[in-house]
């Protein structure tokens, strides 16, 4: 069972499961850069991200890994810009990771696929990370319905 999500704070996927938490009173937090940023601004205090000591998001991603029992990366296809470094960072660190590649599945089987990959690695912090929302507009949304699945399954 799912004890916390973190994420980078960024638009998208970040984002989503943030506000996920927030809906269901689950803890949230992880790593954002230097200055709170994010494509839209700065990310508002409503979201319990800590500051990185830099502006770099490889580091503030590789932190939110490290602190994290696990990591869900969301795409549609193949894992590109910071989506493939968490995918890489995660092999590095050899921390249980899962692509959740949206145009090979459903939300349902995408679903299906984290829960038991979620009671397999007894994950209780989750990082999800994933495509920002001027990649992909439709992802927010999108990882929020999936996650709502998960959490009911």
């Amino acid at each position: 069972m799912i004890k916390k999500t973190i994420s980078g704070g960024q638009t998208g996927a970040d984002q989503a499961a943030l506000n996920f938490a927030i809906e269901h009173d689950i803890p949230h937090g992880g790593w954002i850069p230097k200055g709170r940023k994010t494509e839209d601004g700065i990310l508002p205090d409503k979201y319990h991200l800590q500051e990185m000591p830099t502006a770099s998001y490889p580091k503030r991603t590789e932190k939110n890994i490290l602190d994290s029992d696990g990591t869900v990366i969301f795409s549609r296809g193949t894992l590109t810009g910071g989506s493939a470094l968490t995918r890489k960072l995660a092999k590095q660190h050899d921390r249980p990771w899962v692509h959740v590649d949206l145009d090979q599945m459903d939300e349902a089987i995408a679903a299906d696929i984290i829960t038991g990959w979620i009671q397999r690695h007894n994950i209780q912090t989750l990082n999800v990370a994933g495509p920002r929302a001027s990649k992909d507009p439709g992802i927010h949304d999108i990882v929020v319905g999936i996650l709502e699945r998960v959490w009911k399954a």
